[in-house]
């Protein structure tokens, strides 16, 4: 249990560790058990921001910082999500591996593990099952929590058979650290320790709780168009830092778009993006919402409390 594992680490580690574990409202043991060896790089990560305090700010930091977040932004939800998780359009083999090595630079694991937890999450959303509902298990544990376990970090391959059968992509599932690190040695090399802090470590943090709000906040505030089984919502924020999966009450009335912004005035970054590789011969088949679901099964503001 992870009390056992705590009292062995130093007070704030304690605490740190008794509000994961609290966090949790689980079925069994093994779904609160954290597993340390995975906490302490995450948490590593978030004091290397503290690095700015000595390598300074800059201009070009700055802008390299906000570039790779919007470039690896748009990797995870254009292609881990859209793509990987849920085939809304189509590629060649060679691009498809292109695109996973752009997205595993993000440090959110590899393709396979991102898709199949992604499916896993929209077959059991909001229920017991789901490991990441701020409903069932508390909102600290749907931001962050649910990912530091021990159960949820091997892949689901039985949900992406699909994708398992590629073995440049197994290859980027088994060694996920690959491509981060390669990130941050080449911003090392090309502007040193400043570069490193802001283009790696800030840029990656911003980007993990941003990615992340759509498993925890997209699920409690925002406006409910759609009476899905679950408590998805469309936020606008959301959908801003997230090149447009705040949209996430869309998204999970139909999965199967790949532009989740069903209306011109909901903002679809990711969408348009897409839009531009289709223009290019890059993707292809592009699927959208059609009229008749995107239509359907409304709910009003006064049912939904928004």
């Amino acid at each position: 249990m992870i009390y056992t594992l705590s009292s062995k680490l130093s007070r704030p580690m304690r605490a740190l560790a008794s509000w994961l574990d609290n966090s949790a409202v689980a079925t069994d043991d093994d779904a609160r058990q954290v597993d340390w060896l995975r906490v302490l790089p995450f948490i590593g990560m978030h004091l290397m921001c503290f690095g700015v305090i000595w390598v300074g700010v800059s201009t070009a930091a700055v802008v390299v910082a906000v570039a790779l977040y919007v470039l690896r932004m748009l990797a995870i939800t254009g292609f881990y999500h859209r793509y990987f998780s849920h085939r809304t359009f189509r590629t060649s083999r060679a691009l498809q591996f292109v695109f996973a090595v752009l997205a595993s630079m993000a440090a959110q694991r590899g393709p396979l593990w991102w898709a199949a937890h992604h499916r896993h999450h929209h077959v059991h959303s909001d229920d017991p099952s789901d490991s990441h509902s701020p409903g069932q298990h508390g909102f600290f544990w749907s931001h962050i929590g649910w990912f530091l376990c021990r159960r949820n970090f091997a892949t689901r391959t039985n949900l992406v058979k699909d994708l398992a059968r590629y073995p440049e992509l197994r290859f980027l599932d088994r060694f996920d650290v690959l491509m981060p690190v390669a990130l941050a040695v080449a911003l090392f090399v090309i502007g040193g320790a400043q570069l490193l802090i802001w283009g790696f470590f800030i840029s990656t943090v911003a980007l993990y709780h941003g990615t992340f709000t759509v498993n925890s906040l997209a699920h409690v505030f925002g406006r409910r168009r759609y009476a899905t089984r679950d408590d998805s919502r469309n936020n606008w924020f959301l959908a801003i830092i997230t090149l447009g999966e705040g949209w996430h009450n869309n998204h999970h009335h139909f999965p199967g778009s790949v532009r989740q912004g069903f209306y011109w005035w909901e903002f679809d970054f990711t969408y348009y993006a897409l839009r531009a590789l289709a223009a290019l011969g890059l993707i292809w088949e592009l699927k959208t919402v059609p009229a008749r679901i995107r239509d359907a099964r409304r709910v009003t503001s006064a049912r939904n409390g928004a």
